[in-house]
């Protein structure tokens, strides 16, 4: 179990880590959402992330993938850029953070301040002006944390899970 203080490593991702990858995701969404789901919807929504699609994300140049873990290496959370494809931000010179997710355990040991690092650095060498993302609308603790780094709100997309619509705001940054 990851504490507070503990060293955390970040590191981009190799194709081995993909299954562990794809755990935290699963494992994170469902901690942090499933209940506001019915089933089917939850269900139909994990159906789409295959560990084809991760593998093909994976291997775009266009992609880019940190892995958080412990001391130990054990996997705790990982953070994916790609390309933009959010409404509200110019398209031009923006990458989006896609997915940005830890475990539980991980929570209050700084990997996140350190997954975020990664993510403008990684931004910033790839030439990207902003920073875009959504975060669930009523998801108050992600949206304090991307407020501290910069990001602004800049309004509503709708965030499909199974038949289930939520609403999703979206935020950028400049770098």
């Amino acid at each position: 179990m990851a504490k507070a203080g503990g060293t955390m490593i970040v590191r981009p991702a190799s194709a081995a880590d993909l299954p562990a990858i794809d755990r935290i995701f699963r494992t994170s969404f469902c901690d942090t959402f499933a209940h506001l789901y019915a089933p089917a919807d939850l269900q139909a929504f994990l159906d789409e992330l295959t560990p084809d699609g991760w593998d093909a994300e994976h291997g775009n140049a266009d992609f880019a993938f940190a892995l958080g873990t412990d001391e130990a290496g054990e996997p705790l959370g990982f953070a994916k850029l790609g390309p933009n494809k959010l409404p509200h931000v110019e398209p031009e010179g923006t990458i989006e953070l896609r997915q940005f997710y830890l475990l539980k355990e991980a929570h209050g040991t700084g990997l996140a301040q350190q997954l975020m690092a990664w993510v403008l650095d990684e931004a910033r060498r790839r030439g990207a002006e902003r920073l875009a993302l959504s975060v669930w609308s009523e998801n108050f603790r992600a949206q304090a944390f991307y407020g501290r780094f910069g990001f602004t709100d800049l309004g509503p997309v709708t965030f499909m899970v199974g038949d289930h619509a939520d609403e999703d705001r979206v935020w950028a940054m400049k770098l």
